[in-house]
């Protein structure tokens, strides 16, 4: 019954996607333009980053009007439980980053199941080097590049993360590593970032009868979309899971570790990854800020009008600002200046 409700997901998660999509098609029509700060952002459509001709390898740059010269940036990672959505319902992430004077890559990368792991880390990594060897191009200084991803898009940019500062014995990895990126700074945000064991977020008995079946079903659905009917052997697939890599002793070899930027709210089926993570970057002194929202569900972020997206946005520009040399400070020479996020919500 388990295995047919898993296969069984992914079609009902395609017919959302559709939907989504379509949605998103309309409603970014019209909410650049009603929108002030967005009015400000140029948006270079569909860029392939492999030359497939697939829409899962193509992205979308977000690039502040008016801007002068290179500037620090952003390679965003959408996230859907690695089965839907895409650079285009994800919008919204891009435009806030880039209003505020950041060079945006909003990307697309292959979706599960029919598409399981490892070929969407592959498809950012792709992604990844295209950045470094094409951004300066489009006005990128890719010497100040942060990677940031929520939900599934939070475990792909976890393991890109880990791939940039180990070597692994995984073939595919090995370009990733020999660059030495110079990341400045990781913001993955409430993922699913084992997806080994998923039953741990309910096993214990209260914990199963506080979360309602559909949750459980979609926490299962994300790990069978990502590894398929390889699910019960997640642990011979190791960046899948790339907390495990975390908690695990830094290995022989690997680079010092970027600053770390991560939220979660409490109501959040996968909030004990977000607090694994964090209390595994720390056993390693590498920085990472957690900010935990009592009662915000999985999310809450793009619910910009909410008090705490604000505070969470504004907790992320901080960062950002503070490990991407402070750019900021520069934003009248740089890129125009624009209101703040409370602001922009108020018109």
């Amino acid at each position: 019954m388990t295995r047919a409700r898993d296969s069984v997901m992914p079609l009902i998660r395609n017919g959302v996607d559709k939907a989504a999509n379509r949605l998103s098609q309309l409603g970014y029509g019209v909410l650049p333009w009603l929108i002030q700060s967005w009015r400000q952002v140029h948006v270079e459509h569909n860029v392939p980053y492999l030359n497939t001709r697939k829409r899962a390898h193509l992205l979308d740059i977000y690039r502040p009007r008016g801007a002068v010269g290179r500037l620090p940036s952003i390679v965003y990672i959408h996230g859907g439980a690695f089965s839907m959505m895409s650079k285009d319902t994800h919008r919204i992430m891009a435009y806030v980053l880039a209003a505020q004077g950041y060079q945006v890559f909003n990307i697309n990368y292959r979706l599960g199941p029919v598409h399981c792991y490892p070929k969407p880390l592959k498809d950012v990594m792709a992604a990844l080097e295209w950045v470094l060897d094409n951004g300066a191009k489009y006005g990128a200084d890719t010497d100040r590049l942060a990677l940031i991803g929520e939900s599934a898009g939070a475990n792909l940019t976890t393991a890109l993360t880990y791939c940039a500062t180990h070597p692994r014995p995984e073939p595919f990895t090995r370009s990733i590593f020999e660059r030495d990126i110079p990341i400045a700074c990781v913001a993955p945000l409430y993922g699913l970032l084992d997806v080994h064991d998923v039953q741990r977020f309910w096993r214990d008995p209260d914990k199963s009868r506080r979360m309602a079946g559909w949750i459980k079903g979609e926490i299962r659905g994300t790990a069978y979309s990502y590894l398929g009917r390889r699910m019960n052997r997640a642990l011979q697939f190791p960046l899948a899971s790339p907390l495990r890599l975390f908690e695990k002793p830094a290995v022989e070899g690997g680079r010092p570790l970027p600053p770390f930027f991560t939220t979660v709210g409490t109501a959040d089926p996968l909030l004990g990854d977000t607090i694994r993570l964090s209390d595994a970057l720390q056993a390693r002194d590498t920085e990472c800020e957690l900010h935990v929202f009592r009662g915000e569900i999985h999310a809450f972020n793009v619910l910009l009008w909410r008090a705490a997206a604000r505070e969470q946005w504004g907790a992320l520009f901080d960062f950002l600002e503070k490990h991407m040399h402070g750019n900021m400070a520069k934003a009248p020479v740089q890129a125009p200046h624009y209101a703040s996020l409370a602001e922009t919500f108020a018109e």
